[in-house]
């Protein structure tokens, strides 16, 4: 077939659809049945575009030339910020540091979010540096993020002794004393 008939016979669809202020384009590509048999798609490909400047969850979905019948999954990118904001109370027990994680902090499956997330924390707030309160941070990232992912704080307090993490895990995250909500 001549570049000319391809053009002619191709239908080009364009999809803009808006997902949490994402925008995916995706571009659908076939060919009529003069170019060989009926709903064979010829050259099919897909493009997607991530636009995030939040940490709202964005889709993507990747298709390459095949059968214009093939599936897809979209897959979830949880990107940064990962910390909405801090915010210190006083409790009965002393100081406390809430940590108020974003959609991305709670869902994010990427294995150097803990990291860069503690680092939010730090640079939201520097006195927070301290290893006993990293450990109870590290510990509910880890673990509170599954047993109760949507717990509006994670509560970090200064107090709590620094304990080897078979302990931390067994006191819940909270060593010394009791959690303060």
């Amino acid at each position: 077939m001549s570049a000319g008939g391809f053009r002619k016979t191709t239908a080009r669809i364009r999809a803009l659809a808006g997902v949490g202020g994402v925008a995916t384009t995706l571009f659908l590509a076939g060919c009529s049945a003069e170019s060989g048999e009926a709903g064979e798609s010829v050259g099919a490909t897909s493009t997607t575009t991530q636009v995030s400047t939040d940490s709202a969850p964005t889709s993507t979905i990747t298709t390459g030339p095949g059968p214009a019948s093939r599936s897809t999954t979209p897959t979830v990118v949880y990107r940064p910020p990962f910390i909405d904001h801090v915010e210190w109370t006083e409790t009965e027990v002393g100081p406390s540091l809430s940590v108020f994680p974003t959609t991305s902090g709670r869902y994010t499956q990427d294995p150097a979010a803990m990291a860069a997330a503690w680092r939010e924390v730090v640079g939201l707030d520097a006195n927070a540096d301290t290893p006993g309160m990293q450990a109870q941070f590290d510990c509910h990232w880890r673990f509170a993020r599954i047993i109760e992912p949507e717990k509006p704080s994670w509560n970090l307090e200064p107090g709590r002794p620094v304990v080897p993490e078979e302990d931390m895990i067994g006191a819940r995250c909270n060593p010394g004393f009791a959690e303060e909500y």
